[in-house]
């Protein structure tokens, strides 16, 4: 990829069962590390946790996804207002790579790369993602909490949670095959 690459919004499976996403975010790696890294930032986008940088130690991932943005939006029917997951560490090699066992749906990395303007490159990938209603979850799941990490490193407001996962998971339905 050049740094004239456009980056395609959403995710895509590069393997039947495995997402891809990237994003070229407003921030410096060291402090795109922090939001992956620190429980108090990551929490403002994804999940509260302090994770452990040895491989194999076990921790936990609390999500309150109505504390993302104000409004959070109108949660879906069959979300409630808290999530845990238990989680394994795979690799932790600050501030360039981040990986983990995803609980019971596979699992998860993130590579940072600088890039010029003070900018970085983030690509995640959930692998041995099978079920296709747990692919498209995690699908719109991911794109819309990369999006509310970019709108944070931005210093803006973003939009409402729970309406753009809607949004994202109905479009994830067209754009992945059955």
């Amino acid at each position: 990829m050049t740094e004239l690459t456009p980056i395609e919004a959403y995710g895509a499976l590069t393997a039947p069962d495995t997402l891809t996403i990237q994003r070229l975010l407003p921030a410096p790696v060291e402090k795109v590390w922090s939001y992956l890294a620190d429980s108090d930032l990551r929490r403002r986008w994804l999940a509260a946790g302090v994770m452990p940088e040895t491989p194999g130690a076990s921790f936990e991932l609390t999500w309150r996804n109505d504390e993302l943005t104000d409004p959070p939006g109108a949660r879906p029917d069959g979300f409630g207002p808290e999530h845990r997951m238990s989680c394994e560490m795979i690799a932790c090699d600050p501030p360039r790579r981040l990986a983990f066992r995803f609980g019971q749906t596979g699992e998860v990395s993130f590579e940072i790369e600088p890039r010029s303007g003070g900018r970085t490159l983030l690509t995640l990938v959930h692998r041995r993602v099978t079920d296709r209603g747990a692919l498209l979850d995690v699908s719109s799941g991911w794109h819309a909490h990369l999006d509310v990490m970019a709108a944070r490193l931005a210093g803006i407001e973003p939009d409402p949670f729970w309406d753009a996962w809607v949004v994202l998971r109905r479009d994830y339905e067209r754009r992945m095959p059955a």
